[in-house]
């Protein structure tokens, strides 16, 4: 008697399937960040609960190996930014958020981690966000309890001047026209992926800025 069947099963032990989830996730999660709520799951986890899982590693094996040559044959070979490659600071604040597609949140989040990393290099609690910022990044001597980061060599030149006042009103906008509308306002519709990505863009600019910059004391 011969009987056929339907069901796909594994073919590793559970044990080996789920050590190697651990770092296929990791893979999927640069490829393809958005694959947790992008690529469907099987509607009965019971008859196998690696189905999403493998969708997303064929997904991704089809963009790790064509993206290059389809972007060039259609003619979109610009430069692509990947979340991964964002200032630490800000990807590992809203990496968890982002894989469950909640990128508004995703991008208050990296911002308040900006935010507290600035405040642990200058050692301040006393001020936050635009007031840090505009302290930090014055072309004022520093005075005790209020340090300096400069963005370059205080030579007294004219650019000198320009790039610090020019990181202060970056981060101002940072700050009033991202960080507070997303944080502030309610009722606000999910923002695109693109323009989080964009806005995740911004904050990772100031972090690398203030992670780079020499403290004035």
């Amino acid at each position: 008697m011969v009987v056929f069947r339907t069901r796909k099963s594994n073919r590793s032990k559970p044990a080996d399937i789920i050590a190697s989830a651990h770092v296929v996730e990791q893979i999927l999660d640069r490829v393809l960040p958005d694959w947790r709520t992008g690529v469907p799951a099987s509607g009965n986890q019971r008859i196998n609960r690696w189905y999403q899982h493998r969708e997303a590693a064929q997904r991704a094996d089809a963009a790790l190996q064509r993206d290059a040559e389809i972007r060039e044959r259609l003619g979109d070979a610009a430069p692509r930014l990947r979340a991964a490659s964002l200032h630490s600071w800000v990807w590992s604040a809203a990496q968890a958020l982002w894989r469950d597609g909640y990128f508004r949140e995703a991008v208050t989040a990296a911002a308040r981690k900006a935010n507290r990393e600035t405040q642990n290099k200058v050692g301040r609690r006393d001020v936050t966000e635009t007031a840090l910022f505009q302290s930090i990044f014055s072309k004022d001597e520093p005075k005790p309890g209020q340090p300096r980061l400069r963005l370059m060599t205080d030579d007294g030149s004219d650019t000198f001047r320009s790039v610090q006042r020019g990181g202060a009103a970056f981060a101002e906008g940072c700050c009033a026209g991202i960080r507070n509308p997303n944080s502030h306002e309610d009722g606000l519709p999910e923002l695109p992926q693109h323009e989080a990505l964009e806005q995740l863009a911004a904050f990772s600019v100031l972090a690398r800025w203030v992670d780079t910059a020499t403290l004035a004391t």
